[in-house]
């Protein structure tokens, strides 16, 4: 006779994380309120017009690294900074690490 095995019981629903794009675009806003700089003054200064910084700013828009390198760095932000800070955010949101094998625990 066949084993009969139970079905896996469902997951709970996890709320969906936030895109890239929208913590990257609320960092860029958020440093950009916190220096007190408009909208237009950082666009220009990252060469890009105030309309595409607003919707990269709104999660819209995905940007290029070139573009996000711009916009960092009219806002005297390095690339690592913005990063850093965006990872920082997701903190409390990723789910918990796996323990992964190690590489030598693998070539035993």
């Amino acid at each position: 006779m066949a084993e009969i095995v139970p079905f896996p019981k469902p997951r709970a629903p996890r709320e969906p994380e936030p895109l890239w794009r929208q913590l990257v675009g609320a960092e860029l806003r958020r440093r950009r309120h916190e220096r007190g700089d408009t909208l237009t003054e950082t666009a220009d200064a990252a060469g890009i017009s105030p309309q595409y910084l607003s919707e990269i700013e709104r999660g819209m828009k995905d940007p290029s690294s070139e573009m996000m390198a711009a916009v960092a760095g009219a806002l005297d932000l390095s690339l690592l900074d913005l990063t850093s800070a965006v990872a920082e955010g997701l903190a409390p949101v990723a789910a918990p690490a796996r323990q992964q094998p190690s590489a030598f625990a693998l070539a035993a």
